[in-house]
């Protein structure tokens, strides 16, 4: 069975090539044909938040303890620990123009540094990247405010409202190098090259997306409160 997030859509402005990203139960981690050539070097960078219904001193309180939660909300990514600190995880696969890579990627989540947290790309041990090299930055920092300053007071209730919300922004920069197989040096550079761009946001999102929920419900659960409904935010 397959968890997936995309299953053949089609890459806005060219419809008739089919791209995916989808999570696979296998150990087939790229497509078994020859590379050729220089790589092709694609990169994505991603804002996002999330919010946390608690004060900060509790979100990373949770967040320090990733050991109890980064496998679970994970899944259905293969996660694999390989440090006290740092995971090897199957990205998921994804390609376009017949190519398919599921690349594997060890990240280190770096404790806390004056209230910043940073994930980087680390090498994985005894494993050799079949075709592509990964470089992975994230960053993530925290805003706490009042909840009664956050939402207008006639927009919820109150009284249910917790004392503050954890505001976590975090900024992600990555870069992803690919020697393809000869036949995809046969099609346009710029085409390649718009469409792997285009690709590796797409996969970024629907990753972000995912497990910023996940993460998100398994606080609120750890805490033993419902998650809550997004409301309005106070202009």
């Amino acid at each position: 069975m397959h968890s997936q997030f995309a299953n053949n859509q089609p890459i806005e402005g060219h419809g008739h090539f089919n791209a995916k990203s989808m999570f696979a139960e296998t150990d087939n981690l790229v497509t078994q044909v020859p590379y050729t050539g220089e790589p092709t070097h694609f990169q994505s960078q991603f804002q996002d938040c999330m919010e946390m219904y608690a004060q900060a001193s509790q979100v990373t309180a949770y967040l320090d303890a990733h050991q109890d939660w980064f496998c679970r909300c994970a899944h259905p990514m293969k996660v694999e620990r390989i440090g006290k600190n740092a995971y090897a995880v199957v990205i998921g696969r994804f390609g376009a123009f017949g190519y398919d890579v599921e690349p594997k990627v060890g990240l280190e989540l770096q404790p806390s540094d004056n209230g910043f947290y940073r994930i980087q790309t680390i090498p994985v041990p005894n494993y050799t990247a079949p075709g592509y090299d990964v470089d992975f930055h994230a960053t993530q920092s925290f805003v706490e405010v009042p909840a009664r300053e956050y939402y207008h007071p006639d927009e919820c209730d109150a009284a249910k409202l917790p004392e503050a919300i954890t505001r976590v922004e975090w900024n992600l920069d990555l870069k992803v190098a690919l020697r393809f197989p000869k036949f995809i040096h046969k099609l346009p550079q710029s085409l390649v090259q718009s469409t792997g761009d285009r690709l590796l946001c797409q996969v970024v999102r629907q990753v972000s997306r995912r497990l910023t929920h996940k993460v998100q419900e398994d606080f609120h659960r750890s805490l033993g409160i419902p998650m809550p409904k997004k409301l309005k935010k106070r202009h």
